[in-house]
C-alpha cells in the first residue's frame, strides 16, 4: 500500500502503538522491525512497549529498533495484556491507541488504514484484519478458522457481542480513557470482548477496517493451541458473568450465538482440501474440548469464591 498522501503530515492523527508483551524478545524484535518500517510518517506516532514482568529485561530488543519513531518501554509485574495495554495507553500521547500484539507482524500500510478509519469516523473503535503467517502450521491455521469464522458471523449478524480482536484494534484516546480501558480482571483471555461490549453498551460504534492488516505468528503446537483455548475458554466464562451482571444477555443467547459461530466456522472448513479438512477438523475437535474444559473451570472457580 502506498504511504499516506491524501493530507498533510501536521493533519494525520498522533497515533500511539501499544505492545504488551511477556518474555517472547524474538517475536518482540520481529514486531518492532515491522512497526518502524511503517508507511506512516515517523513524526506522527510513537511505539510504547509494556513488558509485563519477562523473565529477562527488553531494553536491548527495544533499543536494537531505535530511530526516528519514538519507542518506549514501560515495565510493570505481571498483571496480564489488559492491564499491560492500560499501562501503555496511560503514558501514551496519541488521539489513536493501536493496539497489537508481539507476535504480530502489522502491514506496512497498517497505520495509514487506521488513520483513515479514524479521519473518516473519529468516536468509533476500529478492527482491522487479521491472517496468519504461518500457513505451514495447522495449530495457527485452524486459530484463524475459528477467528475468521466469527468475523463473518459479525458481518452478518452486528450487534450485541460483536468484538474486533485486540492484536488489531484501534481506539480513540478519549473514549477509551473514558470507559476506564480493558478491565483489568480479564488476566488471561477475553479482555477484548468485554471491551467491545461496554464500548457499544455505552452507544459508540464498532467499524471494521480490512485495510488494516496484522499478520498474526503465534508459537503454537499442540499442547499451547490446547492451553490458548482452555484460556479462552477461562474468559468467555468471566465474559459472559460480566455481560450478564450488566443485563446485557443471558446464557440461552450465548449458546446461540456459539452455535451459529460453529456454523462459519464449518463454511470455513468445507473450502479446505480433503487432507486439510481432517487435521483441522480433529484440531476443532480439541478447540472445542478445551474451550468446554476452560469455561467449566472459569465456573467452578467462581462458585469457590
Amino acid at each position: 500500500m502506498a504511504p499516506v498522501q491524501s493530507a498533510s503530515t501536521a493533519a494525520l492523527p498522533l497515533i500511539s502503538v501499544i505492545v504488551p508483551t511477556f518474555s517472547r524478545p524474538g517475536r518482540l524484535a520481529n514486531c518492532l522491525a515491522a512497526l518502524v518500517a511503517q508507511d506512516y510518517p515517523a513524526g506522527r506516532f510513537e511505539v510504547v512497549v509494556v513488558d509485563d514482568g519477562s523473565d529477562a529485561p527488553l531494553d536491548e530488543v527495544v533499543a536494537a529498533c531505535s530511530g526516528p519513531v519514538s519507542l518506549a518501554l514501560l515495565r510493570q509485574a505481571n498483571a496480564g495484556p489488559g492491564a499491560a495495554r492500560n499501562r501503555g495507553a496511560a503514558a501514551a500521547r496519541g488521539a489513536l491507541l493501536a493496539f497489537t500484539d508481539d507476535d504480530c507482524l502489522p502491514d506496512p500500510g497498517w497505520l495509514g488504514a487506521l488513520a483513515r478509519a479514524h479521519q473518516a469516523a473519529p468516536q468509533d473503535l476500529l478492527g482491522g484484519r487479521v491472517v496468519n503467517h504461518d500457513a505451514r502450521n495447522p495449530c495457527a491455521e485452524t486459530s484463524q478458522l475459528i477467528l475468521d469464522g466469527v468475523y463473518r458471523y459479525y458481518a452478518r449478524n452486528p450487534g450485541p457481542g460483536q468484538f474486533f480482536a485486540s492484536n488489531n484494534m484501534g481506539v480513540p484516546a478519549a473514549g477509551f480513557c473514558a470507559l476506564g480501558g480493558f478491565d483489568a480482571d480479564f488476566r488471561v483471555a477475553s479482555e477484548d470482548r468485554d471491551l467491545c461490549d461496554r464500548w457499544v453498551a455505552a452507544g459508540r460504534n464498532l467499524r471494521y477496517a480490512p485495510d488494516a492488516v496484522v499478520r498474526h505468528a503465534p508459537l503454537l503446537d499442540l499442547g499451547r493451541f490446547a492451553r490458548q483455548h482452555y484460556n479462552y475458554g477461562r474468559g468467555a466464562f468471566h465474559y459472559h458473568r460480566a455481560r450478564r451482571r450488566r443485563g446485557r444477555a443471558g446464557s440461552a443467547t450465548a449458546l446461540g450465538q456459539h452455535a451459529r459461530f460453529l456454523v462459519e466456522v464449518g463454511r470455513g472448513l468445507a473450502q479446505r482440501r480433503a487432507a486439510e479438512r481432517l487435521r483441522i477438523g480433529a484440531l476443532l475437535l480439541l478447540w472445542q474440548g478445551a474451550n468446554a474444559a476452560g469455561y467449566l473451570a472459569g465456573a467452578l472457580s467462581a462458585k469457590r469464591l
